[in-house]
């Protein structure tokens, strides 16, 4: 049987094993909102290989290129912006294709909106 990426499967002894570190770094990283492992009912933290991806990341950040834990919360929030900002990007290119297909903006031309009814000439005398 084979797990989902996102699908919560360690503890976190298991992955301070497999990472190399303290049990102490991940409960630090989840009180600075770094990483945000899930619970089981009896509040038992469980992470997914995802979340193991994202304390490589962490500990990438800190370790080989010095950035302190504000520096690093600022790049996670940024690399969220740019993923939704690439999902909304293919989106509007499906879209626009979409609308293409059906003829409504031919490829070849350019659409071109009148923002006014009114022409300005100027006379001079």
């Amino acid at each position: 049987m084979q797990n989902s990426y996102y699908e919560p499967v360690y503890l976190i002894s298991a992955v301070a094993e497999i990472l190399g570190i303290h049990p102490q770094t991940l409960r630090q990283y989840e009180r600075e909102g770094l990483i945000k492992p899930s619970r089981t009912n009896g509040r038992i933290r469980l992470y997914s290989q995802h979340d193991i991806e994202n304390i490589k990341i962490v500990l990438k950040l800190t370790r080989e290129l010095g950035v302190n834990l504000a520096g690093v919360e600022i790049v996670l929030e940024l690399k969220e912006q740019i993923a939704s900002l690439q999902e909304e990007l293919e989106f509007y290119k499906k879209k626009l294709k979409d609308a293409n297909k059906f003829g409504v903006v031919p490829s070849n031309k350019a659409l071109v909106i009148k923002k006014s009814l009114y022409d300005i000439v100027i006379f001079e005398e």
